[in-house]
């Protein structure tokens, strides 16, 4: 049988962090595989006398690989650790479907995140991690509830957008220690607040630690009525609202339109219910959008976009739903269902009706078989409130929610 070749997938480091594993490995191998950053920093910590493939794309270096059966011996270098946010995932997993040719040794090396929290003297096993290397990961919510976030940063962009968005949700109190080609003679940390810094801070190799002193302790997603900015626009009352958002049975990856959001009420609640939930909050009227503004900023969901114009034609760009919450139909219910059906037959699906004209639009959609496990549930609730000495009942309007679709978010 013929004996595998060995291929280490190495997390080199920085200069100040190369592991003696490494040096060694260095030593030994008769091919060098890696991007130029990296091939350039290993030969900066060992002149290897051997071949020398400046490649850092999957597919290339397995084309390489087969194309050189004579390299028995390989090393293929990456920055920092290889189990964080490394480029080692996908070529290990291409690797692996060969196992019958290669032996495939993995080596970590010391990630930023873990140099930078020693720098700063600080634990990081109670952190957030996020990368927004190439990314647009969302992440105010993340600092909103964690003392410590750490962010891997990709030069000015990724600092023009933490700051632009520091700024957008008022973030006044959370400190940033920013720590920029760490391991290198060029190294630099800087600390204070946002306001404190430039885009130009955050240019080339950097990582940072977000420091929030006061982070939310909410386990609930659930808001009362009150607490929204409201202005005259009509909202989904907070008893309707957690049936409604409950039928909705979101996922933790979920991508949920809500059309017809009003103040955003069922758009703030469905985006505090997962950092990962995307969520499109649905609006024509002028007034409706600029409290869907403040909501959004004063709850911090960045993970919530709101998208100005009228469903069911401004919906046709937007990602596939895996949830559907309609609160407003402006009689278009009929074609909007078929088009978000069209972009997921296995969407999950929520209507809120309480005018009977609404119900009328349902009853038809209703005959016409458009949905499937149809349930309809009929609210009725009553507020107390306090006249002279006594506490008496208000009834509010009664709420049809009918659900249905969503399989395989049920299961």
């Amino acid at each position: 049988m013929e004996q595998k070749r060995c291929v280490h997938l190495i997390g080199i480091g920085t200069p100040d962090t190369v592991t003696l594993k490494t040096l060694q490995l260095l030593q030994q191998t008769d091919c060098l595989i890696g991007a130029s950053r990296m091939i350039d920093l290993a030969m900066e910590v060992h002149a290897c006398d051997c071949f020398i493939y400046r490649e850092y794309q999957a597919e290339n270096i397995i084309s390489f690989l087969e194309a050189h059966p004579e390299y028995k011996k390989v090393v293929i270098v990456f920055s920092g650790d290889t189990g964080f946010y490394s480029g080692a995932k996908h070529l290990w997993e291409l690797l692996d479907k060969q196992n019958e040719q290669y032996e495939v040794i993995v080596e970590a090396g010391v990630s930023s995140v873990i140099a930078l929290a020693a720098k700063l003297h600080v634990s990081w096993e109670d952190a957030a991690f996020l990368s927004l290397h190439g990314k647009e990961t969302d992440f105010i919510r993340t600092i909103d509830t964690h003392k410590k976030t750490f962010l891997l940063l990709s030069g000015r962009k990724s600092g023009e957008r933490i700051l632009k968005e520091l700024e957008e949700f008022d973030m006044n109190q959370v400190k940033i220690h920013l720590g920029t080609y760490l391991g290198y003679k060029k190294e630099r940390i800087m600390s204070g607040y946002f306001h404190k810094f430039t885009a130009e801070d955050f240019e080339g190799l950097c990582v940072a630690m977000i420091e929030n002193p006061c982070p939310s302790q909410k386990i609930s997603s659930h808001i009362s009525d009150e607490c929204f900015i409201r202005g005259r626009v009509p909202m989904t009352k907070a008893e309707v609202r957690s049936v409604s958002i409950a039928k909705l049975q979101l996922t933790r990856d979920a991508v949920v339109y809500d059309i017809g959001a009003g103040t955003g009420s069922v758009s703030i609640e469905a985006a505090l219910s997962g950092e990962r939930v995307r969520v499109y909050a649905i609006e024509k009227k002028e007034a409706a959008i600029e409290l869907l503004k403040q909501n959004r900023r004063k709850f911090k969901t960045s993970n919530v976009q709101i998208i100005e114009g009228e469903a069911p034609q401004i919906l046709e760009e937007l990602e596939a739903p895996t949830h559907v919450f309609i609160g407003g139909s402006s009689g278009y219910l009929e074609e909007i269902l078929k088009l978000v059906l069209n972009k997921n037959p296995q969407v999950r699906i929520v209507i809120n009706a309480i005018a009977l004209e609404t119900l009328g639009e349902i009853v038809k959609v209703l005959k016409n078989q458009l949905l499937k496990d149809v349930e309809v549930v009929q609210l009725m609730t009553a507020r107390s409130s306090e006249i002279g000495q006594y506490h008496l009942m208000t009834g509010m309007n009664p709420v049809w929610i009918i659900s249905a679709g969503g399989d395989e978010y049920a299961k």
